[in-house]
């Protein structure tokens, strides 16, 4: 196994900056402390500040919480992007304002009056000097050995449109808590999670290419390797030769096996 190490909860302009996620990282932080512990590889970090695009791997229905803690240990305060119909939710959108989270208009949305997609919140992110967590996969990775599979353009796409740094991000033990398409957490005993935070992804070569889609699907499989590096890092294993895709094992974008 990898080197990983303990690391107190960094601090930055954006977390010291009082708002609803004091609120929110009060409230649940002890609770999820008393059921999973972090261990991060030496290296791994986030900017102090600007904005950032976040990309793990996805295998658990209760990853989001776990990275979003990782991100808050970090240094920096974890959003998602959520569909703009969501904020027009009572209550709902208020709780999604408040903790700034990232609203998105789905092509063809009649309130887009467009052909509007995920690009439209690139602007807010850089508006914001924030961060978002985004999942390239789109869903729980398919892999019967729980490596990444193929990757959607969300990520390289919102990074290219408006340059904002791309950053993979990979997660093991997770699967503890609650297994792939489990129900129930498993908080006794303690969890071990380890997390590995690569370097910004070098993009500059597809600059201006931002609607081809070949420099896209190779943008994306840059993005998947580097995920799936981290990945094979922090598990001590070697990964498939070939990534899983869903669409050559006859499975669609949402079923399961």
């Amino acid at each position: 196994m990898p080197q990983t190490v303990k690391i107190r909860s960094r601090s930055s302009p954006e977390k010291r900056r009082p708002g609803f996620f004091w609120f929110l990282a009060a409230l649940i932080l002890p609770l999820w402390s008393c059921m999973v512990r972090y261990r991060f590889t030496p290296d791994s970090k986030l900017p102090s500040t600007g904005p950032f695009i976040l990309s793990p791997n996805h295998y658990s229905e209760i990853d989001p919480i776990a990275m979003g803690a990782a991100t808050w240990h970090l240094g920096r305060l974890p959003r998602f992007m959520a569909k703009e119909s969501l904020f027009r939710v009572p209550f709902l959108g208020w709780l999604l304002r408040s903790s700034g989270q990232i609203p998105v208009r789905r092509q063809g949305s009649a309130r887009s009056g467009s052909d509007a997609n995920p690009m439209g919140a690139a602007s807010e992110l850089v508006s914001r000097e924030a961060g978002v967590i985004v999942y390239p996969e789109g869903t729980l990775t398919r892999d019967p050995g729980l490596w990444p599979m193929r990757g959607k353009s969300g990520a390289v796409r919102l990074a290219l449109d408006a340059g904002i740094p791309l950053i993979p991000m990979a997660h093991w033990g997770t699967q503890e808590l609650m297994p792939r398409y489990g129900k129930r957490i498993r908080p006794f005993p303690r969890k071990t999670i380890r997390v590995a935070v690569g370097e910004p992804l070098d993009l500059s070569r597809f600059a201006g290419r931002e609607h081809e889609s070949k420099a896209i699907n190779e943008a994306t499989e840059l993005l998947m390797a580097a995920i799936t590096d981290l990945l094979a890092e922090l598990r001590g294993e070697e990964p498939p030769a070939e990534r899983w895709d869903p669409v050559k094992h006859d499975q669609s974008e949402t079923g399961r096996f």
